[in-house]
């Protein structure tokens, strides 16, 4: 499996995830959209940082070969799983009454 396949099935499950798995359907709410649009700016400046100081490089041949702001399209779509999975977690054990431990 090359890095493109492994981010397009962390998005699937992310999606699954979050409309089967938990059932907290963010997808269909504003309020996620809006979160990711303040996300993604963040995440493209940390791309283009971490990729143009070579600190984080990629083999040409595992990537689609599309970069934004310096890094595979394949981060957005990693960067759009973590987003959602966590926002996911966050509101359902919210809605369990979970609390963290000190």
């Amino acid at each position: 499996m090359i890095y493109s396949d492994i981010a397009i099935v962390g998005v699937i499950f992310a999606v699954f995830f979050d409309l089967y798995g938990v059932k907290t359907v963010l997808l269909t709410r504003r309020v996620f959209w809006t979160s990711y649009a303040i996300i993604v700016p963040f995440q493209l400046i940390t791309n283009w940082w971490l990729t143009s100081r070579e600190i984080v490089t990629y083999s040409p041949e595992v990537i689609i070969g599309t970069r934004v702001a310096g890094a595979p399209i394949e981060d957005l779509l990693f960067g759009f799983a973590l987003v959602l999975s966590t926002m996911s977690l966050w509101v359902y054990w919210g809605r369990k009454g979970v609390q963290p431990k000190n």
